[in-house]
């Protein structure tokens, strides 16, 4: 379909003939710088000969506007999935370092009584190893032994001296070893 526009100032009214214009036509003289009524009303006609209001050049500029801006809601779509998958991990890192802390603390809570009950044993070892040294020294005196006879009881609490000495080093060791294991 030819394109053909009406040009109302050509209209000659003594024959009631009009000129006929085609867009790719050239128009020499007056009748080229002739303004058309409809533009200057704000009236336009697009590729598919309809009447628009806006300017062409407007009308595409809006229509690219219009896809940018369906491609910027489109990528912030993207990127709006992107940060929720991430808030989800770190909640979840969140929840694991929390789970993480809990059994430190709980483990460090253990290592302290465990601290506190071989200082317990430890003073209660020492007073024990007190009270038989004073008793060794007394038993000489009370029965009136001999030095021979001294000497082999000394010998005797020695020697139990020496297997509760062992007890607390085994124990110091298991300690040492609990606290290197955490």
């Amino acid at each position: 379909m030819m394109e053909m526009i009406m040009r109302y100032d050509e209209i000659d009214t003594q024959t009631a003939q009009c000129s006929v214009w085609f867009p790719w036509q050239q128009q020499e003289g007056p009748v080229a710088m002739a303004k058309d009524p409809l533009a200057e009303a704000g009236c336009y006609f697009d590729e598919l000969n309809k009447l628009q209001v806006l300017e062409p050049d407007v009308s595409q500029k809006t229509s690219e506007l219009k896809e940018e801006c369906k491609e910027f809601v489109d990528k912030i779509g993207q990127f709006q999935k992107i940060v929720g998958g991430l808030i989800e991990l770190v909640d979840e890192l969140a929840k694991e370092a929390e789970t993480e802390k809990m059994k430190a603390i709980g483990a460090r809570n253990l290592l302290k009584s465990v601290a506190k009950q071989r200082e317990a044993q430890q003073q209660q070892l020492q007073a024990l190893i007190a009270e038989k040294k004073m008793q060794l020294e007394s038993l000489p005196l009370m029965f009136g032994f001999k030095s021979e006879q001294q000497s082999c009881l000394s010998q005797g609490y020695r020697i139990e001296y020496e297997a509760l000495s062992r007890v607390e080093s085994e124990q110091n060791e298991f300690i040492n070893q609990f606290i290197l294991q955490k």
